[in-house]
């Protein structure tokens, strides 16, 4: 385990050198009084089991992903595999009929999901800009109709074989994701030092990571931070990423 930078947005001014100095140290931060309504989470996650609970081949319908789409085992273009299965969808163009069994109520509460999660990351993106002194270029990028900003949502069912790759080791390449777990262990980071560490779980908060896109920005102060999944032979997990 590892004391992951906690940031309290109701405490502005902390906030913003507490996001920054997370960004040069771990690449990684858990952000507390985020103001999103956990009736809205439930909602969502609520939902989105009920997806990865279809008979498999009422889940292959919306798939394969190209890039969108439902997938399963396979996570990359380089033949990567894992013990997961996904959902990963644009966050601004929801193409429905592409996707037959994604429930009605899904998308609704998807969409709504989607544009609170930006609207906070876009806050967190204006305290870092307005933290280093460079405007507020980067939450603009976000907000933008054209960003290619994009909703996915990974399920790791229990795995026979206790820590099981569920997925392999990676950075992100955009500018900065968010993401939301149910209360099961599993995600790892990379620290400085080339160790790996466990991030305790907490269903009630929302967890930043910082993108290689977000790295080059200032120069390489930032970390992008490298992070990969673990499997749990017991629970289940899902994790939400607006990426």
């Amino acid at each position: 385990m590892v004391d992951i930078p906690v940031v309290d947005l109701s405490d502005a001014i902390s906030a913003k050198k507490l996001i920054v100095e997370a960004c040069k140290e771990f690449g990684f931060f858990k952000v507390i009084s985020n103001g999103i309504s956990r009736e809205l989470v439930a909602m969502l996650e609520s939902e989105a089991v009920k997806f990865f609970t279809l008979p498999q081949h009422e889940k292959d319908r919306s798939g394969p992903p190209s890039p969108f789409g439902y997938g399963n085992t396979r996570i990359g273009p380089n033949s990567d595999t894992g013990w997961v299965e996904y959902l990963l969808l644009s966050s601004l163009k929801f193409h429905k009929t592409h996707f037959p069994t994604i429930s009605e109520p899904f998308w609704l509460v998807m969409g709504e999901y989607t544009s609170a999660v930006k609207e906070l990351l876009m806050r967190v993106l204006d305290d870092i800009c307005e933290e280093l002194g460079i405007g507020t270029a980067l939450s603009g990028l976000i907000g933008d109709e054209r960003s290619d900003s994009c909703f996915r949502v990974n399920h790791y069912p229990p795995c026979p074989a206790l820590n099981k790759i569920g997925f392999g080791e990676h950075t992100d390449p955009q500018i900065m994701s968010v993401l939301r777990s149910f209360d099961a262990p599993g995600l790892q980071i990379c620290l400085k030092n080339g160790s790996w560490a466990s991030v305790p779980s907490d269903p009630n908060a929302f967890y930043f990571a910082v993108g290689d896109s977000l790295q080059v920005i200032p120069n390489g102060r930032f970390k992008s931070v490298k992070h990969r999944v673990l499997t749990n032979c017991i629970k289940s997990r899902l994790v939400m990423m607006v990426l």
